[in-house]
């Protein structure tokens, strides 16, 4: 086998490896409420909230995976070490995240790693600034807008059920959990799989295997949605305490209007093309639905590690996948 078609497998592989670990890591962001509202037993929510990842690519388009491969950086100065690089750069930053329970955004880890490993080796010419502030844009909107709905959706729904019995409506909200955790599973699926979808594109247009214009292969469709549902159901558990324990206590009515937030703001940003964070959104859905019980039902601690880890995860990822880049030029000479 021809050693460059070697190398465009194993990059493949490394990115599903990333789309496994992305679903592994933002597992709390589909299940968290489930889990956290006992309303269903951990292993049983992973199942539920992977199947909605795998069937996600029947309900969205290939939007964000579009603006992952060309909206970024130029296309033209891409090539598989540059992806390579990116790819080693997130999984690094994921891996660590993972570790200490830091709910950072998978998503920003690729992005960060992309961009640095581009700017390695090509400087800052090839970037997309247009591109890359809509992602720096959605990294303060998207969390702030799945705050703003959940709070609202909470006070909406404190009004219409305020004369009936509470027991009622949290068996009702109970049994509707069921659709909101879909959805959001569906959003996230939708979302998060696009982006390791535009890595491997890329991958294939710069290697002259796409031939004409950019686009997504079906078979890289299929493949990122069922391995990221399969990372999925292997769970970061570590990240589910965070997400669903310790940040505040849901109960199954803010459970749905948390995520249902989240779903929705994630629908209209993958309509939108926008690569947004899954994780950011759920936890600023979270955040929203817990401080309408007074601002000490949060942990504004755990929610600060977790806003340092937003801030630092484009950058780290950035820094990681330029040195892997130099690494491999020295010992390789790469152009």
């Amino acid at each position: 086998m021809d050693s460059s078609l070697t190398l465009v497998i194993f990059t493949i592989g490394l990115a599903l490896f990333f789309d496994f670990l992305n679903g592994f890591h933002d597992a709390a962001n589909s299940i968290a409420a489930m889990v956290s509202t006992r309303l269903l037993k951990p292993h049983w929510a992973v199942l539920w909230a992977a199947f909605f990842n795998f069937v996600a690519f029947l309900f969205f388009g290939v939007h964000v995976a579009t603006t992952i491969g060309i909206g970024l950086v130029d296309p033209s100065v891409i090539n598989i070490y540059v992806i390579l690089s990116a790819l080693l750069g997130a999984i690094f930053w994921n891996i660590f995240t993972w570790y200490y329970g830091l709910p950072s955004s998978s998503s920003h880890a690729l992005i960060g790693g992309l961009l640095g490993a581009s700017i390695a080796h090509a400087g800052l010419q090839p970037l997309k600034w247009i591109g890359i502030f809509k992602v720096l844009a959605a990294i303060v909107v998207s969390p702030l807008l799945g705050m703003i709905m959940g709070m609202t959706l909470m006070v909406l729904t404190a009004r219409i059920f305020f004369y009936s019995m509470p027991n009622k409506v949290e068996s009702w909200f109970h049994k509707l959990q069921f659709l909101s955790s879909a959805f959001i599973s569906l959003g996230h699926g939708s979302n998060d799989a696009q982006k390791t979808m535009g890595i491997i594109a890329m991958l294939l247009y710069s290697s002259q295997m796409i031939e004409g214009h950019f686009y997504v292969p079906f078979w890289v469709v299929i493949s990122c949605n069922f391995v990221i549902a399969l990372g999925t159901i292997f769970g970061g558990w570590r990240i589910v305490k965070t997400m669903g324990m310790r940040i505040t206590k849901l109960r199954p009515v803010s459970g749905f209007c948390s995520d249902t937030a989240s779903a929705t703001t994630l629908a209209l940003a993958t309509a939108l093309g926008i690569p947004v964070s899954t994780t950011h959104t759920v936890t600023g859905a979270i955040i929203g639905v817990g401080s309408l019980n007074g601002f000490s039902a949060v942990r504004w601690g755990v929610a600060k590690n977790i806003v340092w880890a937003w801030i630092l995860t484009i950058p780290a990822a950035g820094c990681v996948a330029a040195i892997v880049w130099g690494i491999v030029h020295f010992l390789y000479q790469i152009p």
